[in-house]
Parts: C-alpha cells; structure tokens; sequence
C-alpha cells in the first residue's frame, strides 16, 4: 500500500462499490489458442499517474514494447479509478492489452471474468514469492505476475530511544515493545503513532497485530484477535500512543514521527526518501509478533496482468510484454524507481547488496501475506470494514475489544455467506 504519488495503493474501499455484474468475456482456451499478432499498438494501464514520459518507468514501458515489436501506448490512472476503468472496458469490449493493478484488485477481476491466466499465457512465475503470488490466485489460477511489494515495519528514532535507556535490540515482542514505550513516556517523550483511520488504512495497519497475535480473518472474535485490539486499547488507555491514530492517515501519522518526539512509528517502504530527509538517526524493525518472531504485515503492491481480448492473437506479444516488465534485469531497476521490494530472491538480494538498509524490508515483505489470501478473494472487503470498525469503536471507547470484535464477527458473517 504504497502512499507516495496522488494516492495511498488499496483496493478496499473501492471493492466495495465496484459492481461484480454485467462484466462479459471468457478466458481463451486450448482450442482458442494464442497466436501471433505481429507490429501494432499495445496498451497498458497501470496506477502510477505520478510518472510522466519522460520517467524510468515510462521509458521501460517504451523499451518493452520496442523489444517485443510494437509501440506501447500507456496511461497512468489513479489507484481507485483505474479499477473502476477496467470493470467499464471489459463490459465495453475494449480492455488495454496489459493491466497493472493493485493486488486486492486481482480477485474482483478474476471472477468477474475479466483477466486471463497466467497458464493461459505460458507466464512463468516459479521465481516469484509464493506469499506474493498468493495475491494473484483465485480458485486454483493464478492472474498475473507480481511487479513487487511493500508492507509495513516500525521506523524508530534512535535518540529517543537511547534518552529513554532503550535497547532497540530487546524489542522482541509485545511485551518488551510495551516496556519500551512505557520508559520512552516515563523520560518525557512519545511512544509510538500509527493509522487506525475508519477506511482501508485503518485494517491495512491494524492486519500486522491481528495476524502477529495468531488470529485468522474468518473468525474476527477470536481471543487471538481480541488481545490485538486489546494492545492498541491500552496503548491509548495508558498515553503511548496518541488519541490522533483514530483519524490518522499513514502519511499524517508519518508526520507526527517526522517532528521527532515519537520513538516509533508503523509505517511502510514507500517512506524511506522522507526518513532521509527527517533530520535525525532512524533505524527499522520488523513488527513483532506477540511472543516474538516477524508478525505477517500485508502485502501492498501491483500485479501485470492480461485482460481478455476479442482477439486471442494479441495475447502472445502481450505476454512478452509482462515478461519483459517482470524480468530480473527490469524488476531491478523498476522496484528502485516504485520504492518496492522484488517478488524474486534473486533480485532481493541485488537490492540488499545495492543497499543493506533494505534487509528488513526485505525479511518483512518475504514474511508477509495477501489480504485476499487464504481463499478470501472477494470477501476480503467484506471482512475488513466490519475489522476497521471495530478498531474505531475500541479505540474511541464506545465499545470493548471484545464488543467491538463481535460485532465485527456479526456482521462479517453475515456478508460473507
């Protein structure tokens, strides 16, 4: 959920206005197989409307098209639009030949019909991340090919910590990250700020907790779940954290940490230019998970799918297309320019060789895990308003972690028959 550019990258919100119906066209198949299309125009969508033509991203996008024979026309749409364009297209006939769209997006396309597979396609994706790829699955099919990732971590400000006798290498868990904030507010500081915000970047931060205490999204009531909610309840409670996180936004919450008095902050990959430019020694860790280890965060990023096409012919050289945009020398370079971490080992370690810091991104991203994982597909929304909610209402006081997380249950169930 990367927050750089014109918008924050989620899809949930959008999920749940987007009409699944109407949406026509099948999948080719083995008796409507691809062929060759040769030379052409090829159009390719994606969610980066911040990159004008003269970017490294466009520029590749150019150089793909020339390698595969063909002139690329592409448009840069923001996040939520772009969505909502591409259900339009497919009802009309005229989806663009390549389709770069946020990964919760996936499973509203697929069944809607409105993607290819990648078996279809003879895409290879046996480098790729199974936790990443993960994302991109549905019914046993996978549509499309990740083009890299991005989750969450805590930043942390060194000499905060250090004046509060803090050593950062003891925060191994809930326990000992709460013994933390407790010294950092006992030496006159701030403990630690995050987005609970009422919309998708409210459950996108809270997932790390939720998952990291061994809770399942299918059951919102658990214990597990309960003792997640109940940490950021104290957190309030007790003055570590500040009563602002119920309406922060990931980039508001950023700012609060960017004036210094914060000893940390949940944030993500796509804020490592501003932690530069912060004016003071940061570092980052994984969030931990209640008794230890590297909690599940979710996975933000892009997918390069192909959408169905009236002509099977024009697959092929979209195809080469994708595979062009996903190979290791591109990803390289393109995750560098997205601020991601690559869906591949292989390019993983070329960034953490380029740039050490990038090592706990990359063990938090490799940890990580789809929101639409787990078979949830298109009940994924359905899950995380009634989630977010019920973070609001604990957080506000209106109800107990408990009260909240079963009506949350509730109402989840109730959508998701």
């Amino acid at each position: 959920m990367n927050t750089s550019g014109k918008s924050w990258r989620t899809a949930g919100a959008v999920l749940l206005t987007v009409a699944l119906t109407g949406v026509t066209g099948a999948c080719s198949t083995s008796d409507d197989a691809p062929s060759a299309e040769a030379g052409g125009t090829y159009t390719i969508w994606d969610p980066y409307p911040q990159f004008d033509g003269a970017s490294a991203w466009v520029t590749l996008l150019a150089k793909c098209g020339t390698d595969s024979g063909v002139t690329v026309e592409r448009t840069g749409y923001d996040t939520s639009d772009l969505t909502n364009k591409a259900l339009l297209a497919a009802q009309q006939g005229n989806s663009p030949d390549v389709l770069i769209v946020d990964n919760p997006v996936i499973s509203t396309l697929a069944e809607a019909g409105v993607l290819t597979t990648t078996e279809e396609n003879k895409l290879d994706t046996a480098a790729m991340a199974a936790n990443l790829l993960g994302a991109g699955q549905s019914g046993g099919k996978t549509y499309g090919v990740p083009i890299g990732a991005n989750t969450l971590a805590l930043y942390y400000n060194k000499k905060v910590l250090a004046g509060a006798g803090v050593d950062i290498a003891s925060v191994k868990d809930w326990p000992s990250l709460t013994a933390a904030l407790a010294k950092v507010k006992a030496a006159g500081k701030k403990g630690i700020t995050f987005s609970a915000i009422g919309t998708e970047e409210g459950s996108f931060q809270f997932l790390p907790w939720f998952w990291g205490s061994g809770a399942q999204l299918t059951a919102l009531d658990s214990p597990q779940a309960v003792s997640a909610l109940t940490l950021w309840t104290d957190w309030l409670k007790r003055g570590y954290a500040p009563n602002s996180v119920i309406n922060n936004t990931q980039t508001t919450s950023w700012q609060e940490f960017a004036t210094g008095d914060y000893a940390f902050a949940e944030n993500g990959t796509w804020q490592l230019a501003n932690a530069a430019k912060a004016g003071f020694d940061y570092g980052i860790i994984a969030v931990p998970g209640i008794s230890g280890g590297t909690a599940p965060a979710p996975t933000g990023g892009e997918f390069v799918s192909i959408p169905v096409q009236k002509s099977a012919a024009r697959y092929a050289t979209s195809a080469k297309l994708v595979s062009c945009l996903t190979s290791t020398d591109n990803l390289l370079a393109t995750d560098t320019t997205l601020s991601y971490i690559a869906p591949t080992a292989d390019v993983q370690a070329k960034q953490v060789a380029r740039n050490a810091g990038l090592k706990v991104w990359v063990d938090a991203v490799n940890a990580a895990k789809g929101r639409t994982g787990d078979n949830l597909g298109t009940k994924y929304p359905k899950i995380s308003e009634p989630m977010w909610t019920a973070v609001q209402a604990a957080l506000s006081g209106s109800k107990s972690p408990q009260e909240a997380l079963t009506a949350a249950q509730t109402t989840a169930a109730a959508a998701t028959k």
